[in-house]
């Protein structure tokens, strides 16, 4: 799949794989932005995911001198042509030189465990967000960051153009496998100077996370003593489209709360779309996934208060995008996608 910037995108459907008795087998999600491929395309697909940056920052550092489009040339001949008038030149979107390319592979249908084979419309966003930081300030360069949920890897790809170190962790072998290839594929994009790990990390399993040292290829996702000392270094958490259950929800705050309480400055940034579906219970159409989300933050008003911080704080703060310019351009943002930044207080002794 080439995606190209005026393909229709909309909402996200579901394809149930049926038997030749008309049974259901699994249920396969897709994704919206793979809306217009062949549905029952079992294999992994290509997409290429051109993203621009503004021409008053287009970066000169080598970190960004892979995966750059075809460009013109700066010195440009005046043509005449057969009646003297000036010939201009249009020039095309993929030809400036200012547009970069990310490829990624992906399938284009999945089961719900396997959501983290698909591009989804969140990470497209949160893609956005982490390139508007890097255009915008140097508050991501040189750091250490962990994305949780990675899935195909794409914004931890992206985050490597300027972090010192990027772990991208999911679970299960098949996502693993996946956005490793991603990595491999979008080598070029990564800062010369940056390591991007892609690491296995079961939100329900216990804490800390298993260690391997000189592992073997059946662990090769396995963490190294050296590497968990370095992500309790980390200052950056993102996370993309992993809020679609109340208890993966319960298991990612779980696994935020150990990754923030030894160095309670760190930040994440989730992004996430609500989804509506239709209930008996409540004889409407809400979205109860995000509700659920929505439970587990406070303001900071909430947590300074003292009778509320006899446990843990999460607090949460909406980003409006409207201040988020769209870099990536083969999506379309919706109305149901947001992102929060988190940030968590410890709990306070009694006085």
């Amino acid at each position: 799949m080439n995606l190209t910037p005026d393909q229709p995108l909309s909402p996200s459907s579901e394809t149930p794989t049926l038997s030749s008795g008309g049974q259901t087998e699994e249920e396969l999600v897709m994704s919206e932005v793979h809306l217009g491929c062949p549905p029952y395309f079992s294999g992994p697909h290509l997409s290429r995911f051109t993203f621009s940056l503004p021409p008053e920052v287009e970066p000169v550092d080598s970190k960004y001198t892979g995966g750059v489009e075809d460009e013109t040339t700066s010195t440009k001949e005046v043509s005449l042509d057969e009646d003297g008038d000036l010939v201009i030149t249009r020039r095309c979107w993929r030809c400036e030189k200012n547009n970069y390319v990310v490829t990624i592979q992906h399938k284009i249908t999945s089961s719900i465990p396997s959501v983290g084979l698909q591009v989804w419309r969140a990470e497209l966003i949160l893609a956005d967000f982490v390139l508007h930081k890097m255009v915008t300030s140097s508050e991501f360069d040189g750091i250490v960051a962990i994305e949780l949920g990675a899935g195909t890897g794409l914004v931890g790809i992206l985050l490597a153009r300027v972090a010192k170190t990027v772990f991208l962790t999911d679970h299960g072998e098949e996502v693993l496998d996946n956005c490793a290839d991603n990595v491999r594929l979008n080598s070029g994009i990564i800062h010369s100077e940056a390591s991007a790990h892609v690491r296995e990390l079961d939100w329900k399993d216990s804490w800390p996370t298993k260690v391997v040292e000189n592992s073997q290829a059946q662990e090769r996702y396995a963490w190294t003593s050296v590497e968990v000392e370095e992500l309790q270094k980390a200052s950056l958490i993102i996370a993309a489209d992993v809020i679609y259950s109340d208890d993966l929800t319960d298991a990612f705050f779980k696994t935020l709360e150990r990754l923030m309480k030894l160095r309670p400055e760190k930040v994440a940034y989730l992004a996430l779309e609500k989804r509506y579906n239709f209930t008996l219970d409540d004889l409407n159409v809400v979205a109860n996934g995000y509700s659920h989300f929505r439970s587990y933050l406070r303001d900071e008003g909430e947590c300074n208060d003292l009778k509320s911080r006899s446990l843990p704080c999460f607090v949460g703060k909406r980003i409006d995008l409207a201040d988020i310019p769209q870099y990536m351009r083969e999506y379309d943002r919706g109305n149901d996608v947001e992102i929060w930044q988190i940030k968590y207080e410890k709990q306070k002794p009694w006085l």
